[in-house]
């Protein structure tokens, strides 16, 4: 019985030798942390959240310009009248494309056409004529116009355009009280692509080629510098266009008076794209007896591409109605533009010409 109490206090003191250890230790660690007898606070280390993908950028199809996500709709051609009465239009300067072709009395007209911005208004809104169906025709979208031969409209809709006549009363036509008719007709754009069959929902195909980011237009890479392009496509209809640096742009004027929008803004282009175009005159005659012209669309020609502060000579070639207009340059590679909007200017091969300042 003793021999047994005596093995358990020996055990009793081992273990008190063991805890005043344990004790020592604990003392030192908190003293090597600043004397103080609490325990140190736990650290916790967060990671950083990654970083989001950049965002996806689409080229807008009738400018190049990249944008994250660009609306799917499609394009809008309207009929814009040039003639003195009709000056300063409305909306020009947000068009992505404007075509400005030679009709009856020598007159010009713009085909201008939308995708990338719409404006409030458009107008003064006229009538159709002959080549519009090869310039709307690649587009497959919509064509609004005021007025125009029965022949006219018809080649317009076979293309696969679909027509928003004022006189057939489609909406977004209105007369504006600031002109007398027939150059008063306005459009509003949102109204009239709300009014998009199932069949013309979706974005049109690129009409030219634009330099990717990083690589200059052909005309900068390849062409000559130009600080002006003066043009004759009839007897009245003489506009030019001067390069601004500031600007970036190219600035037109009618003769030798700056062109203005509506707005007070000088009329200005991205890109200036003349065509060596023939013109004959058609079967139709207007109210006052002028022969009608039909400027030829299809087939190809001598061209000049004027982008920032350059040209470059080139050549034009248009399969069909329904295909776009392409542009080759000296070297056989098509011609690349300046993303933004561009102008494209349809001068007559026999009467007309192209003068570089």
């Amino acid at each position: 019985m003793p021999q047994r109490i005596l093995t358990r206090r020996r055990l009793g003191l081992a273990a008190a030798g063991t805890f005043a250890g344990v004790a020592a230790v604990v003392v030192v660690v908190a003293c090597g942390a600043g004397g103080s007898s609490s325990a140190p606070e736990p650290t916790t280390t967060t990671a950083a959240a990654p970083e989001p993908p950049p965002p996806v950028l689409v080229p807008w199809p009738l400018t190049g310009v990249e944008v994250e996500a660009p609306p799917q709709r499609p394009a809008l051609a309207v009929k814009v009248e040039n003639s003195t009465a009709a000056r300063p239009q409305s909306g020009l300067n947000e068009a992505d494309l404007v075509w400005e072709q030679v009709v009856e009395g020598g007159i010009t007209r713009f085909v201008a056409v939308y995708h990338s911005t719409l404006p409030a208004e458009i107008g003064p809104i006229r009538s159709v004529r002959p080549m519009d169906a090869a310039i709307a025709g690649p587009l497959q979208g919509l064509f609004a116009f005021s007025g125009g031969g029965p022949d006219f409209v018809r080649a317009i809709a076979d293309t696969g355009t679909q027509v928003l006549s004022q006189d057939a009363g489609a909406a977004g036509f209105s007369r504006s009280s600031a002109r007398s008719a027939p150059h008063n007709v306005v459009g509003d754009p949102v109204a009239m692509l709300a009014q998009a069959d199932a069949a013309h929902q979706v974005p049109p195909q690129p009409q030219f080629a634009f330099a990717p980011a990083g690589q200059p237009p052909t005309a900068v890479a390849a062409g000559a510098p130009t600080g002006a392009v003066h043009l004759k496509l009839s007897g009245t209809g003489r506009p030019s266009w001067t390069w601004s640096a500031p600007d970036g742009v190219w600035l037109r004027s009618e003769g030798t008076v700056p062109a203005t929008a509506a707005d007070g803004a000088q009329l200005r282009a991205g890109n200036v794209v003349v065509l060596r175009v023939d013109v004959v005159n058609t079967r139709f005659r207007d109210p006052a007896g002028n022969p009608v012209p039909e400027t030829v669309m299809v087939g190809s020609g001598e061209a000049l591409v004027a982008t920032g502060g350059s040209t470059v000579a080139a050549t034009w070639t248009k399969a069909s109605p329904t295909a776009p207009v392409v542009l080759t340059g000296p070297d056989g590679l098509p011609v690349l533009l300046t993303p933004g909007s561009t102008w494209v200017e349809l001068v007559p091969l026999r009467t007309g010409s192209v003068t570089l300042g």
